[in-house]
């Protein structure tokens, strides 16, 4: 880990349109942003929709980036890639269908309650879609004090699909 850089964890999801080049379109975005080194990247996961159920499955996956970038800077670059891949948060229903959809799942040890950015993120221990993509890359490492692999026996992943990589 570079020297001043905080190993981040993020989620993204999608399921408008090829969900899978559009998230390695987003990946590869943050990966080029500087102050960010791409260190994992988790297998892609098809998952049913989470919140809104009336709408097609999310294709999932996380990173793990070591980054310079402060806490906020690093969400207003994703909220970029996520306007520049067509994603208009103004006009979506909440849950709802998306291009694209990325989310800071934890920065360093920080904790951190902002308007808009609450740190780790506080759906993270319900949502298997995030959960299981995350314990791929993670390993043991724990997150607000919770052991991924304990946490992730904890939800139902009940129709979630590892994908087989892309050639």
């Amino acid at each position: 880990m570079t020297t001043g850089a905080a190993r981040a964890y993020l989620a993204f999801g999608g399921n408008v349109g090829d969900s899978r080049s559009m998230l390695d379109r987003a990946v590869a975005a943050l990966a080029q942003t500087p102050g960010v080194t791409l260190v994992a990247r988790s297998s892609d996961y098809r998952t049913p929709p989470w919140g809104v159920t009336d709408q097609a499955p999310f294709i999932n996956l996380c990173v793990a980036i070591d980054t310079t970038l402060a806490p906020l800077a690093l969400l207003a670059r994703v909220q970029e890639i996520e306007r520049a891949l067509g994603r208009d948060r103004a006009n979506e229903r909440r849950w709802g269908p998306r291009t694209v959809d990325i989310d800071i799942i934890a920065y360093g040890d920080l904790t951190l309650d902002e308007p808009g950015l609450i740190l780790p993120h506080p759906r993270l221990f319900e949502r298997a879609f995030v959960l299981m993509p995350l314990a791929e890359i993670a390993g043991n490492h724990g997150i607000a004090g919770r052991d991924l692999q304990e946490a992730l026996r904890g939800v139902d992943t009940a129709g979630i699909e590892r994908l087989p990589p892309r050639s």
